[in-house]
């Protein structure tokens, strides 16, 4: 795992993820006092919502065109709100929701799929104007062989044949992700 954050600052992203969904819910914006310099570097993030050790929304963006803290308020709002997998959050799932950021590195190209290090990479699969990404977390989480993670990522997220990855035409890039989550106390 790459470190990009130091603590102050993973804290104080977790802080706007959160603060931005409360203020969601209260009817109104938040708009925070970043601190940390590395939170205004433009930098991608994805932003996962779990309900419960489930995924309840992630979405994420690679190169935008602002700071990583709009990145961050951005995407936890499309994460808990515009997942086409989920129904919007409702508030009374605030609580119960965990946040996780998984703060990017810029994607490199591959040449080839083997080159993939599993449970380390994240993963977009690119082919016919479509485009999967898969996080490093999904091979732990799933226990996916390379192939398995591949040919999932191609079918589920980019909704291409299962081994699209073996096709020449295919690009196959590869970045690395700092995971922060948030210590929730369950009652």
């Amino acid at each position: 795992m790459v470190k990009i954050l130091d603590k102050k600052a993973q804290k104080e992203a977790l802080d706007i993820a959160r603060k931005t969904l409360e203020a969601y819910f209260a009817g109104q914006s938040f708009q925070p006092s970043v601190r940390s310099s590395s939170l205004k570097k433009k930098m991608g993030a994805f932003v996962t919502l779990k309900k419960e050790g489930q995924l309840r929304g992630c979405i994420g963006q690679f190169a935008p065109p602002y700071p990583l803290w709009q990145t961050i308020q951005k995407m936890t709002l499309a994460a808990a709100f515009q997942d086409p997998r989920f129904p919007p959050l409702q508030p009374t799932e605030l609580e119960q929701v965990t946040i996780e950021i998984s703060v990017m590195t810029p994607r490199k190209p591959i040449r080839h799929w083997q080159e993939i290090r599993l449970g380390e990479d994240g993963v977009v699969i690119e082919k016919d104007g479509r485009e999967g990404v898969f996080l490093p977390q999904v091979a732990q989480e799933t226990g996916w062989s390379l192939e398995e993670f591949l040919s999932q990522l191609c079918w589920q997220k980019a909704g291409l044949p299962p081994d699209c990855y073996r096709h020449p035409e295919t690009k196959i890039y590869t970045f690395q992700v700092q995971i922060i989550t948030e210590k929730r106390k369950t009652s």
